[in-house]
């Protein structure tokens, strides 16, 4: 019987470096999202950080560049947008910019929300309430992914 494939939800860096850095460490990310043994999820927020960021002068992205981008992230994802308020018992991020994700893992039960955001990171271990998923860097992910 085939492993059930994972779901998870990728922080904005983590989407850069899959898609436009490159970096090596998602090679392993990507063949998973690609083979479908991870689901991965955004939303309309997510997305328009992505758009955000994106165009940050130091990514030195066209129109054109960005427009690519964001089209390939909406092909690997899953589109999980709320139906209805949210209030769920979660930590609260220092930056409030982050906690999107964490309503995100929740909406669309996550198995990991990856990052590399030290405050993210640092909610891992919080206890009450507990965050709704494992929070994991990108090599950690991959090492958890390689060993299903």
């Amino acid at each position: 019987m085939a492993a059930e494939r994972m779901r998870a939800v990728l922080d904005t860096n983590v989407v850069l470096d899959l898609l436009h850095f490159a970096d090596p460490q998602t090679l392993a990310l990507r063949r998973a999202i690609v083979d479908g043994a991870l689901q991965c999820f955004s939303d309309r927020s997510c997305l328009d950080e992505l758009r955000r960021v994106s165009a940050y002068t130091r990514l030195a992205l066209d129109g054109a560049a960005r427009a690519t981008l964001i089209d390939a992230y909406r092909r690997l994802v899953t589109i999980c947008d709320a139906d209805t308020d949210e209030d769920y018992p979660l930590p609260r991020c220092r930056d409030a910019d982050d906690q999107k994700f964490l309503i995100l893992a929740v909406r669309c039960r996550a198995d990991m929300l990856l990052t590399r955001d030290r405050q993210l990171l640092r909610l891992a271990s919080r206890r009450r309430p507990p965050p709704p998923c494992a929070i994991l860097t990108t090599a950690a992910a991959c090492a958890r992914l390689a060993s299903r």
